[in-house]
């Protein structure tokens, strides 16, 4: 659908992308993570031919791709109503069918079908998102493009959209959603993307990513006293390797194939029979939110198993 390779730009003397890859294949709900400034906006800009690139490749899985893309801020005319408004949008991209149906099946779509006789001015900020994903839907693109789509939003709000992302994701839309919501990105995303210092930090899914980042099955053990826990459970066949943690903690990963049960059962048995007590013993879970400031602020890397795609 999208391949991008070693895409740069700049603006006068600042480098703000620096050999970006990326890829989006078709179906993928891809969410694109960065801190601000990173250069999240000007990739899409650049995507949609919005601003030019300076160096790099730009590939789409067929030559009449239509993008559809709903802007962080989306600028819409008060003055017009729903309807109004939407109509203009189909006769702006040409829409070849009928407008005045299209109009109303993507009112339809978003929930803005009831209010589309309101004007626009008179619109919460969630009903101006609901609009601009209309517009961005019109012309029924291949790849849709969604910048911070639930921004400022109320929890009501941003549930109602990811709901509306969610369905359009069953029916086979291509999304790129760009956010600093991650939950939202944990709830609809299969892929995931994360931007830092103008490369692609680590793209994969999320299951992945908790493997490359030492997140996968894996178990840590606090010791109680100067018992060395390392040396403990050195002899268990399957523990692929163990880390020392800060504060004395020692994490044991699993190797492939072995499951958190069965890794957990054997480090307590294991213990038992060694009559060493440890101050605890947890399943170590990493939230996307861990890995991604992590990533972004280089304090987190590759354990095993699948390199980042860019260092």
């Amino acid at each position: 659908m999208l391949d991008i390779k070693k895409l740069e730009k700049s603006y006068g003397h600042y480098s703000v992308l620096r050999g970006l890859n990326m890829n989006v294949s078709k179906g993928d709900i891809y969410g694109f993570l960065g801190t601000n400034g990173c250069g999240k906006t000007t990739t899409m800009n650049v995507i949609c031919n919005i601003i030019p690139k300076d160096v790099g490749e730009i590939t789409f899985g067929k030559d009449d791709i239509k993008i559809g893309y709903l802007p962080e801020s989306p600028a819409l005319y008060g003055y017009m109503n729903g309807f109004e408004y939407l109509d203009f949008i189909g006769a702006c991209c040409q829409y070849e069918g009928d407008i005045k149906a299209r109009t109303a099946e993507v009112l339809q779509i978003t929930g803005m079908y009831h209010d589309a006789n309101r004007r626009i001015k008179t619109y919460s900020r969630g009903m101006n998102q609901r609009v601009g994903i209309a517009a961005a839907l019109y012309a029924d693109p291949d790849l849709l493009i969604l910048d911070e789509p639930t921004s400022a939003l109320d929890p009501e709000g941003r549930a109602e959209i990811m709901d509306i992302i969610s369905r359009l994701a069953t029916e086979g839309s291509t999304i790129i959603l760009c956010t600093h919501i991650l939950t939202d990105v944990e709830r609809v995303a299969n892929k995931i993307g994360i931007l830092s210092g103008g490369i692609m930090a680590y793209e994969g899914s999320l299951s992945e990513m908790k493997t490359v980042f030492g997140a996968g099955n894996a178990v840590t053990v606090r010791p109680r006293d100067e018992s060395n826990i390392g040396e403990v459970l050195s002899g268990i066949e399957i523990i692929e390797k163990s880390i020392a943690e800060n504060g004395g903690d020692v994490t044991f990963y699993a190797k492939e194939g072995v499951t958190e049960a069965e890794l957990f059962y054997k480090v307590v048995t294991t213990l038992a029979e060694k009559q060493v007590v440890p101050d605890g013993i947890w399943f170590r879970k990493l939230s996307l939110e861990q890995i991604y400031l992590g990533v972004t602020s280089g304090t987190l890397v590759p354990t095993f198993g699948k390199e980042a795609t860019a260092v």
